[in-house]
């Protein structure tokens, strides 16, 4: 029996290095999201994505955030499944506030 090729997984600081128009999925719920997110990540909580697959693109590499990974590693398995190329962010949303990266607030999808 083979192992299952590990997930793609980047830290925070390669997310804050990504190309401005990098595509970043955050699949916590929405009020998590309101509370604090990622400037230009795009909101589908993790219990949607599958019904909302057709709102995320194919043809661009995905960050995939939440709050500490844990969901967010459940949609890039999900995402690399259904091939699509989405990698992990590692300790979330929370990882990127301790590292002192900016993040807004409210529903509007903000920029980098």
């Amino acid at each position: 029996m083979t192992e299952p090729a590990p997930l793609p997984e980047v830290d925070v600081a390669a997310l804050a290095g990504a190309p401005a128009d990098a595509f970043v999925l955050d699949v916590r719920q929405p009020e998590e999201y309101e509370a604090g997110h990622v400037p230009g990540a795009v909101l589908l909580p993790l219990d949607q994505l599958g019904a909302r697959l057709d709102e995320v693109p194919k043809d661009e590499h995905l960050y995939v955030i939440c709050k500490s990974g844990g969901r967010s590693a459940a949609a890039v398995e999900a995402l690399t499944g259904a091939g699509y190329d989405a990698t992990n962010v590692a300790g979330g949303t929370m990882a990127w506030i301790e590292a002192g990266h900016p993040t807004v607030s409210g529903a509007e999808v903000g920029h980098r």
